[in-house]
């Protein structure tokens, strides 16, 4: 079910309310995003998009690669890498096209990660893209040119996370004890003793949690994005009250901005386990997200992975272990099969830049929705997501887990048009036998992207394909399945 703007409740900031919240349409329908992390971090470019807390914590590597490169913590600390972020090939515009081109609906940039660097214009805070490094608002451009290329505009904030960040240079003389940094580095409180069971901490104090509450909402009224992602420690008891504060006034907000279904907002929030038993966040208040990992089978409320081009981290780093399109686009069709949308992440350079492997990466995608859009965008699950030798794990950080997808793997969609699609992973050099079709009325097949004949055969056992002379793209392959009555 979805909302018009004439039934839309009135939401109030607690969980009962908020979960009479239904999912907008364009999100449905959206199925490929990207997601950006690009911050100071990716200024020493080393390890991940850690390193702001990493290079405080005796004994890691970026520890040691930190004292070795730049000096003492107490002669170049974090803050020592802003004015080396200029941002000086930024080009949104350059940015949205890119997008536009690998076939993306949405775009979710990080406004502020758990370093605690805005990288927009913020009202509550000096240390900000806007008043030092760039000195520009770097998230308000961009917001303006993904519209202009007739994207939907979201972002994402992890400072829930930045309560403990850089509690590591209270350990040892730091420039996080100097208290001109405290509007970059405080509070840095005691960090939960098991980061995989965030209640296992105090958690944050009161102040933050006001101030979080404050950032969030800001972000809201300056942006008015249609996506709020949230990283993991909301799932501490403590955001409890303030969480369903700003998921209320969020809706309501943007109840405001149009047709619900056009315009309407989602908030992204996970549940990876963090949580201590009993403090878990519910379902139904938002759209639910799997990082780094797929679900095993169809998922009925629509659901999103979130991941990146990059297997070792989120963020730009001097060596990156990128992943192949194909499988991003086979892992794009399982989730879309299992009822989900895929955020993709890349991590551009400090200038600016995306990196040329990312860019190709994206453009690679790209061309394979414009042969293969229709089985994918507007889509809805079948009756079961598909079939096939693979198994694909479930659950958070599989990404990479899986074997590579062979013919024998197909996953099922529903157009917007209604027919079947049925997706083959890998090019079928004989013939195949799609098992779930044995028994339905088949009254034709075709392949998207061809005009060559498809040879077909219902038989027992299965609807049978004979294999066909030429590819019509690279990567996985979409027969156009018309069943009969």
């Amino acid at each position: 079910m979805t909302q018009s703007n004439q039934n839309i409740p009135k939401f109030e900031a607690n969980w009962p309310s908020l979960q009479s919240y239904q999912i907008p349409e364009w999100y449905r329908d959206a199925k490929f995003g990207i997601f950006i992390h690009w911050g100071v971090y990716s200024v020493p470019a080393f390890g991940n998009e850690w390193y702001p807390r990493n290079m405080y914590q005796q004994g890691s590597k970026e520890f040691e690669h930190h004292v070795q490169t730049y000096g003492p913590q107490t002669e170049f600390g974090y803050k020592d890498f802003i004015p080396q972020f200029k941002a000086a090939n930024y080009d949104p515009a350059a940015w949205a096209r890119l997008f536009n081109e690998a076939g993306a609906k949405y775009v979710v940039p990080v406004a502020e990660h758990h370093d605690g660097f805005a990288m927009y214009d913020s009202d509550l805070s000096d240390w900000t893209a806007a008043k030092m490094g760039p000195n520009r608002d770097l998230i308000g451009e961009l917001a303006e040119a993904v519209r202009r290329e007739g994207l939907v505009f979201g972002l994402s904030s992890h400072r829930a996370e930045h309560w403990f960040f850089f509690d590591g240079g209270k350990n040892f003389p730091s420039d996080v004890q100097d208290p001109r940094n405290a509007g970059l580095y405080s509070p840095a409180d005691p960090a939960p003793p098991d980061l995989l069971n965030i209640n296992s901490g105090s958690g944050p104090k009161p102040d933050f949690l006001a101030d979080w509450l404050a950032r969030c909402e800001e972000l809201v009224d300056k942006y008015q994005p249609q996506i709020f992602y949230f990283d993991w420690a909301i799932e501490h008891k403590n955001f409890e009250k303030n969480l369903q504060e700003f998921a209320a006034y969020y809706y309501n907000q943007a109840a405001t901005w149009g047709n619900w279904n056009a315009t309407g907002p989602a908030i992204n929030y996970k549940n990876m386990g963090h949580a201590a038993p009993g403090m878990a966040l519910p379902d139904g208040w938002g759209v639910f997200d799997v990082e780094r990992g797929q679900l095993a089978d169809i998922r009925p409320v629509f659901w999103q992975t979130d991941t990146a081009t990059q297997k070792n981290s989120w963020g730009y780093t001097e060596h990156q272990d990128y992943k192949t399109a194909g499988s991003i686009i086979g892992d794009m069709v399982d989730i879309v099969s299992k009822n989900g949308t895929l955020l993709l992440n890349i991590g551009p350079k400090p200038d600016g830049t995306i990196p040329e492997q990312e860019q190709a990466i994206l453009r690679e995608i790209g061309a394979w929705l414009a042969v293969n859009g229709e089985a994918i965008y507007n889509s809805r699950p079948w009756q079961k997501f598909g079939e096939g030798p693979t198994e694909v794990v479930g659950g958070s950080f599989n990404d990479t887990a899986r074997q590579d997808f062979t013919s024998q793997d197909f996953r099922f969609t529903v157009g917007a048009d209604g027919k079947l699609y049925a997706i083959c992973l890998a090019w079928p050099t004989e013939t195949v036998t799609i098992h779930s079709l044995e028994a339905l009325p088949v009254e034709a097949v075709s392949l998207l992207g061809s005009t060559e004949k498809v040879d077909w055969s219902q038989e027992e056992g299965g609807l049978r394909i004979r294999p066909l002379a030429q590819k019509p793209c690279q990567h996985a392959f979409s027969f156009k399945v018309t069943l009969g009555k």
